[in-house]
C-alpha cells in the first residue's frame, strides 16, 4: 500500500492507484446501488489499490450524497483510503457541522479519509443555482473554500475553539469525535487554465500555500504537465518539498480493441455525466483508450508527466467489465 504520512505520499513511492466510483451514474443507468457496493469491496480487497473515491455536489450536478455514501463505505472496507474529490459542496457547507461529520467518518473509518476539496464552480449557472439557498455567489466560493479549511483544521486539533472570519464566526465550539489521523489532510482539486495566468497562477498559488496535497485532470495536452511545473516552483516558495508533495490525476478509461467505439461510449457517458461540455479533444486527453497496450501506454505517459498517483473512473456502461480488464489486463504492466 502506497505510505502515507499526514497525508503526504514519500519521496520514492510506487505509483499509485485509486477508483473512482461514478455514484451519478446510478441516475442515468450506468450502474446500480449493488455494482457501487460490490466495486468498493473489490477496490478493497485488490492491493493494486491504495484509494477509493467518490464525487460530491448538493444540486448543481445531483448523484447520491458523498458523506452519506462515505460512511456506507467506511463500513464495508477495511484498507483502501476513502476520499472525495473534488468536495465540490465544501464552500456551500455549514464549516462546523462539516468538520463534525468529516470527524467522525475518520473515526469510524478508523483514519483512512482523504479530503480533496474545490471551489465547485461549474458553468452555465449551475453552481450559482446550487449555492442560492444559503445566499453563496460563484465569486465568494474561493475564499470561502480557503476559510473552511482553516476552520477545519482548527476544529480538528484544538478544544473550545474559536474564530473569526469573515463568513463563519463562533467562540468555544468542540468537535467530538476528532478525526483519527492529525493532522487530517486535506487536498484542493485545481484544474486552472493556463489561458488566463492570472488565476492560473492565484489557484496554484493556492494549492501551494493552504493544502497537503493536489488533485487535477488532463483535458488537454500537457496540462498536468506544465501545471506540475508551476506548482513545484510556487512549493519551492513556500518552503514545501515539492518531491514529497502528493499529487492525483484524476482520469478516465475505457479499454476497448475498437478505440472509437470506446471513444464513442466515453463521450456519452461524459455527456449524460455531466452534460455536453467536454468536446472530443477533451475526452481522448482525459480517458485512456484503446487497447490494454494502448491504455499502458497512456498510463504511463502520465507518469512521466509527474502523476505520483492516478485514480481511474471507467467511462462506461460495463462497470464490472471494465473493472475485470483494467485490473487484469492493464495496472500490473504499467
Amino acid at each position: 500500500m502506497m505510505p502515507y504520512h499526514g497525508g503526504r505520499m514519500t519521496a520514492g513511492s510506487r505509483l499509485s492507484f485509486g477508483l473512482a466510483l461514478p455514484q451519478r451514474g446510478a441516475l442515468f443507468g450506468a450502474t446500480t446501488t449493488a455494482q457501487l457496493l460490490d466495486l468498493s469491496r473489490r477496490t478493497d480487497q485488490n492491493p493494486l489499490f491504495d484509494t477509493l473515491w467518490v464525487g460530491d455536489s448538493l444540486y448543481a450536478k445531483p448523484r447520491p450524497e458523498s458523506l452519506t455514501l462515505l460512511g456506507g463505505l467506511a463500513t464495508i472496507t477495511q484498507r483502501v483510503r476513502l476520499g472525495v474529490g473534488c468536495m465540490a459542496s465544501f464552500p456551500v457547507r455549514d464549516p462546523l457541522v462539516f468538520a463534525y461529520q468529516w470527524g467522525t467518518l475518520d473515526w469510524l473509518s478508523g483514519g483512512r479519509m482523504l479530503l480533496a476539496v474545490c471551489t465547485g464552480i461549474v458553468g452555465g449557472g449551475a453552481s450559482m443555482r446550487e449555492g442560492k439557498p444559503w445566499g453563496i455567489v460563484d465569486k465568494d466560493r474561493a475564499k470561502r473554500m480557503a476559510e473552511n479549511i482553516d476552520i477545519c483544521r482548527k476544529l480538528w486539533s484544538s478544544e473550545h475553539s474559536g474564530f473569526e472570519g469573515a463568513y463563519t464566526s463562533f467562540e468555544q465550539f468542540d468537535v467530538a469525535p476528532k478525526p483519527i489521523q492529525q493532522p487530517c489532510p486535506i487536498w484542493i482539486a485545481a484544474n486552472p487554465s493556463p489561458m488566463n495566468r492570472s488565476v492560473y497562477d492565484t489557484a496554484l498559488r493556492r494549492v501551494a500555500h493552504k493544502a497537503d496535497g493536489w488533485m487535477t485532470v488532463e483535458l488537454f495536452p500537457n496540462m498536468f504537465r506544465g501545471a506540475w511545473q508551476r506548482l513545484r516552483e510556487l512549493l519551492a516558495e513556500e518552503g514545501k518539498d515539492p518531491d514529497s508533495f502528493p499529487n492525483i490525476e484524476y482520469h478516465n478509461f475505457n479499454i476497448n480493441e475498437d478505440k472509437q467505439a470506446g471513444y464513442e461510449e466515453s463521450q456519452k457517458f461524459l455527456d449524460a455525466y455531466y452534460g455536453p461540455v467536454f468536446n472530443e479533444g477533451m475526452v481522448r486527453n482525459w480517458t485512456a483508450l484503446g487497447s490494454p497496450e494502448e491504455c499502458i501506454d497512456h498510463i504511463r505517459a502520465l507518469r512521466e508527466s509527474g502523476a505520483k498517483a492516478i485514480t481511474f473512473r471507467a467511462t462506461s456502461y460495463d462497470q464490472d467489465r471494465q473493472f475485470q480488464r483494467l485490473t487484469d489486463e492493464v495496472l500490473p504492466f504499467v
